[in-house]
């Protein structure tokens, strides 16, 4: 089987790639060759045991859809996305890499045609969706994004839901939940803070929060952003049906609740490292999220996520540092 990961420079596609050569198969066949892609290029491990290229590409440009296509992959995990608040920053770029690099990912597989319908999973996103919201969000609700990226997104699941429909693809939408917390560097996300508040207190540093802590939202860890990846590659397309875009399911949690668990796993002497910086534009683009789902039809068809968010911390705390943080 081969495998192509664009966005494999990225935190998930990076932990994706090294799941798959770890587990060295996918959907109970063998991998025999893996492509990598990114706008920066990624990191081919060294101990794969199949072939692995890598390449730093543009998606939107002219003919690269096109090549990572040619070797006729049987499973695509397409990552590959500007993040929120540089979305919303700069409208071109956002609309270049999450819309037109999307289309001609899917119409580069059109054009090889043959009977040529790989499995694609698409990483969408809850930005999808846009206030008022219920209570909870349920698989009925419908989508009408605040931002210019929940659009890009959203467009992005109308075009694989169609071209699944035509029979050109065989597409999986996912759409993730926060993902927290992420390792490295603060980017420019909107919801970095939401990591932020986690990662630099037990690395030692201080971290922002420029929102309330009423603000609620839904988290899932890396660890299973790469578990809802394998999971969909591997998913009876006939079991799915038609409305092929599906939320996947995580934690529902207050920003003074991540708050008080932090206190709760590593200590008052941590959660002293939060400085309090309200930023007018991150609140106006979080009041616009969603705060809870009830993603039935993904729990149907077996998504798992944490149960708490002191799993997340302590997914974190074991993942990324070791089993230990600066006290």
């Amino acid at each position: 089987m081969r495998v192509l990961v664009i966005g494999a420079a990225g935190m998930v596609g990076g932990k994706l790639v090294r799941r798959l050569v770890a587990d060295g198969a996918l959907n109970g066949q063998p991998i025999d060759g893996l492509i990598l892609a990114d706008r920066v290029a990624p990191e081919a491990p060294a101990n794969a045991p199949f072939g692995v290229a890598a390449e730093a590409v543009d998606l939107a440009a002219e003919g690269v859809a096109d090549r990572l296509v040619a070797a006729r992959p049987e499973v695509i995990f397409h990552l590959a996305a500007i993040v929120s608040g540089e979305a919303e920053s700069d409208f071109d770029k956002g609309y270049r890499t999450n819309l037109d690099g999307t289309r001609d990912l899917f119409e580069a597989i059109r054009r090889v045609g043959g009977g040529y319908r790989p499995r694609v999973v698409f990483t969408s996103s809850v930005a999808v969706f846009g206030a008022p919201f219920p209570d909870s969000i349920g698989d009925e609700f419908f989508q009408t994004p605040l931002t210019s990226y929940g659009t890009q997104k959203a467009i992005g699941e109308l075009l694989l839901a169609d071209f699944t429909r035509k029979g050109f693809i065989d597409g999986i939408g996912i759409r993730l939940p926060t993902i927290c917390v992420r390792p490295g560097r603060p980017n420019l996300a909107a919801s970095g803070f939401f990591s932020n508040i986690i990662r630099e207190p037990l690395a030692g540093e201080e971290a922002v929060l420029p929102v309330g802590e009423d603000a609620r939202h839904t988290h899932a860890s890396p660890r299973s952003a790469v578990g809802f990846l394998m999971h969909a590659a591997g998913l009876d397309g006939a079991a799915v049906g038609p409305r092929r875009n599906l939320t996947m399911p995580g934690v529902s949690v207050t920003v003074g609740e991540q708050i008080a668990t932090l206190g709760a796993v590593a200590g008052d002497n941590v959660v002293r490292r939060i400085r309090r910086q309200p930023d007018e534009t991150i609140i106006r683009i979080v009041a616009g999220w969603p705060e809870r789902f009830s993603p039935g039809r993904a729990l149907a068809l077996g998504f798992r996520a944490e149960a708490s968010f002191a799993e997340i911390v302590r997914i974190h705390i074991d993942d990324e540092l070791g089993g230990t943080w600066v006290r």
